[in-house]
């Protein structure tokens, strides 16, 4: 039985993504500029990268013929968890393969860079191509989160690439897999093997971006579903006129899918974790500020509302760090015997003679099935903060406040909250025009590092605010992103995470606008991805990226 596909997907099969100038040319080159630094511990760094350290910025222009035409064998990877465009990523990798010599082969590693390692992989030809253009998700060739860091599989990575006779492979991830790319480039090269490693920005939290890289893909079409949800949630808010809405997002180390959905949505509560970590603000704190909203709303006769936060949020409240950090200490100490107390009153009497008084007193306040999670550790030793339900964690304290302020009869507020979580839902949605388009770029000059011999690149698509006919493609070095931090106790390279910056301009709008956001209801309702119609409404970029370049 053939496979049915909707009527959206036939007619996106035929969309056919736009290329910067220079890609579009018959010819292109390389431009090299000068050499490059790491962004901190240059010393330490340079003695990890010796055979790729300090290469030059790449840039991409109409060419002169110089770039190899000879067939060429490449692999590509899909790294880490999915996000809106990686199919035209592939798909622009193989047409620019296929354009500079139809004798050019592509291949795609299985379940992510486990498949390097394995050797597990399938020839992708246009019969499998074409049946993914423009569409979500990564099924394709699937993904994985495996890395490619102990020294076994470095080698056995080196053996399949020789092997197959790779003259390049392009590794499509976040941070992490970037840097990886990185070690297996330094190590490819420094053992005389010939295969070129090109990465590919990717992560809908939006999180790797700097300088040379304006965005990650996936972020521009994650962001409008998400933001389409919430005005659906806001236009219901307004006719029910009776619950509150409480809505976890995507981003556990960055709030920036919370600000973009706030900047399209105006909810009237909006935490940003970032803001939270600078401010020092308590949990405590959080709950007042949400108790005080609440109730001035209900005295307005609006007992409704919408709340956005982010996943990560209880990583950077510092009373609650201060906590968890105390519980791992008494965890790593005394888990055995806790674990033999009988019930769990006993375990939070006895945790109370261990906690500092702060840290009781945050512990204490916590609902009881949170308290059961915090108790326990996840298989690297930590406390599975991940499974914290923020939401739900701040609709139990804000409700218990309530209840106890209506007790005293200081508000007569009426609070129905519901919890909602946002996450992969928007992870697999077919692409924006412009992650469509930005992603088939990607591919695109990613096969051309390629054709240029370079190694150990992130490729990088410029100007991305401006018409696609003002884009500039090109690679940034990964070393020249690079800094050390500790993970897992040691100090390793890593691609720093952008955090929302609260000097920037996106979040100045949010924070100028928030106040009146909060007690009126200037909710927007933007409504699902526009593929089709003119430009203002189906290709316009996130308007935080508008704005951090406005």
């Amino acid at each position: 039985m053939d496979c049915q596909i909707s009527a959206l997907q036939k007619a996106r099969a035929s969309y056919q993504p736009k290329l910067p100038p220079a890609l579009r040319a018959g010819n292109v080159k390389v431009v090299l500029g000068a050499p490059t630094e790491s962004a901190s511990d240059q010393e330490e760094i340079k003695k990890l990268f010796p055979h790729t350290y300090g290469q030059p910025v790449a840039t991409l222009a109409e060419g002169d013929g110089s770039l190899s035409t000879a067939p060429l064998k490449v692999g590509v990877v899909l790294s880490g968890g999915q996000a809106p465009g990686g199919h035209n990523v592939i798909a622009g990798l193989f047409d620019a393969l296929k354009a500079a010599n139809p004798e050019s082969r592509l291949f795609g590693f299985l379940k992510g860079p486990g498949g390097i390692i394995k050797g597990k992989y399938k020839e992708l030809t246009s019969d499998v191509i074409d049946r993914y253009r423009n569409t979500g998700g990564f099924d394709m060739i699937m993904s994985g989160r495996d890395k490619i860091e102990k020294p076994e599989d470095l080698a056995a990575c080196k053996a399949n690439l020789e092997q197959m006779g790779l003259d390049g492979l392009v590794i499509v991830g976040g941070d992490d897999s970037n840097t990886n790319a990185a070690v297996l480039a330094e190590y490819l090269r420094a053992q005389d093997c010939p295969t070129c490693v090109i990465g590919v920005p990717k992560t809908i939290d939006g999180d790797m971006k700097n300088e040379q890289i304006e965005t990650s893909f996936g972020f521009d079409t994650a962001a409008k579903t998400y933001s389409e949800l919430i005005g659906n949630i806001e236009r219901d808010a307004t006719s029910a006129v009776k619950y509150w809405h409480f809505v976890r997002l995507m981003g556990r180390a960055a709030s920036h899918v919370t600000l973009e959905c706030a900047l399209q949505t105006h909810p009237n509560i909006t935490l940003i974790s970032e803001e939270v970590q600078a401010k020092g603000t308590t949990l405590a704190e959080i709950v007042d500020y949400i108790v005080d909203i609440v109730v001035k709303r209900a005295a307005a006769g609006k007992n409704y509302g919408v709340l956005l936060v982010p996943e990560g949020l209880v990583e950077f409240i510092p009373d609650f760090k201060v906590m968890i950090d105390e519980l791992s200490t008494i965890l790593g100490r005394d888990e055995q015997y806790l674990r033999s107390l009988p019930d769990h009153s006993e375990r939070v009497q006895y945790l109370n003679t261990q906690l500092s008084a702060e840290s009781a007193q945050v512990y204490n306040s916590l609902p009881a099935p949170i308290q059961d999670v915090l108790l326990t550790r996840d298989s690297h030793g930590n406390v599975p903060l991940s499974q914290v339900e923020t939401e739900r964690l701040l609709i139990d304290l804000v409700s218990d406040k309530i209840r106890l302020m209506k007790a005293r009869g200081e508000t007569n507020a009426k609070f129905s909250p519901l919890s909602h979580f946002f996450g992969y839902e928007g992870r697999c949605a077919a692409p924006s025009n412009f992650d469509a388009d930005y992603t088939y770029s990607l591919g695109y000059a990613a096969a051309q590092l390629i054709r240029g011999g370079l190694t150990g690149y992130t490729v990088n698509v410029q100007n991305v605010t401006k018409p696609v006919d003002q884009w500039k493609a090109g690679g940034t070095p990964v070393t020249m992103m690079l800094n050390l931090e500790k993970r897992k106790g040691k100090m390793v390279p890593v691609i720093k995470k952008a955090l929302v910056d609260l000097d920037g301009k996106p979040f100045k709008v949010f924070a100028e606008n928030r106040d009146k956001w909060a007690l009126e209801d200037h909710y927007i309702f933007p409504g699902p991805i526009q593929y089709f119609g003119p430009a203002e409404v189906c290709d316009a970029p996130t308007m935080t990226l508008a704005l951090e370049k406005k």
